[in-house]
């Protein structure tokens, strides 16, 4: 016997205001775990009663306007930590780990980097070195594991509209593919991927700024979720949901999912 374990990450672009439409997403979808990203306000009021009141328990870690990363699980998370550890405790609101019916889950907000010759592009860099030295330290590649989140990477041309144009952006450029296929290389299968090899088109961000992004298919996939290979084996399909994108006051971004058949017990 199997049973079904369904995983969506999303870019809430603050929680407060996106509150009513992930609230009824949750509902339609009722996905086991939703991981997400610039929740945009601080602990003390993070909206957890709304979650709580659907069933799922809820962790998070933000402050206000800043980053923020939270995860709404049907089940209680067990083993919960915040941040890069290591030498120093780093970017708290930007990473979420736990564990849930047995899985571990890495919820990550990467930095964006600003601009190619801005301190913050380098850091982004660091921020991904620092990543994979966490998975090296915390982990095995046999290990079940799911790695998600706004990544801020689109890894390939037919991961953006306009490869030719929007070659060297901060999110497109050789450097930041050579940190994503690094991890990669660890041990993790990109889920999107392995359901639709080679299709262009297929977008989780547009932009606000682009007049009617979404209508005329101008957007980026960023956001992922990437799964160690024994758990990938078990991967019955990842898709885009794109009807949050479509709804009133939206974030930029739109929920990705992923869905797995898992043993029982």
């Amino acid at each position: 016997m199997a049973r079904t374990f369904k995983i969506a990450t999303y870019n809430v672009n603050s929680i407060r205001s996106r509150l009513p439409l992930v609230i009824d997403w949750l509902k339609k979808e009722k996905p086991h775990v939703l991981c997400m990203q610039e929740t945009k306000v601080p602990d003390d009021q993070f909206p957890r009663e709304a979650f709580q009141g659907l069933g799922y328990r809820v962790i998070f870690k933000g402050t206000k306007g800043g980053s923020g990363v939270a995860i709404a699980s049907l089940e209680e998370p067990q083993q919960v930590s915040f941040g890069l550890d290591g030498e120093e405790v780093l970017d708290e609101d930007r990473l979420i780990c736990c564990m849930v019916s047995g899985i571990w889950i890495v919820n990550t907000y990467v930095p964006q980097g600003q601009s190619p010759d801005s301190p913050m592009f380098a850091y982004k860099l660091k921020w991904y070195d620092k990543l994979l030295d966490f998975f090296r330290r915390r982990f095995s590649p046999e290990d079940p594991l799911i790695w998600c989140g706004d990544l801020n990477v689109a890894p390939e041309p037919i991961d953006v509209h306009n490869p030719k144009r929007l070659m060297g952006h901060v999110c497109f450029r050789p450097e930041v593919w050579e940190k994503f296929e690094r991890m990669k290389e660890w041990g993790l299968v990109d889920l999107f991927r392995l359901h639709h090899p080679g299709e262009p088109g297929h977008y989780t961000f547009f932009d606000y700024r682009v007049p009617k992004a979404l209508e005329r298919g101008l957007g980026w996939r960023v956001d992922h979720i990437l799964a160690t290979r024994s758990l990938a084996q078990r991967c019955k399909g990842c898709w885009i949901d794109l009807e949050p994108r479509k709804a009133p006051k939206p974030s930029d971004h739109t929920p990705l999912v992923a869905e797995f058949d898992l043993p029982e017990g």
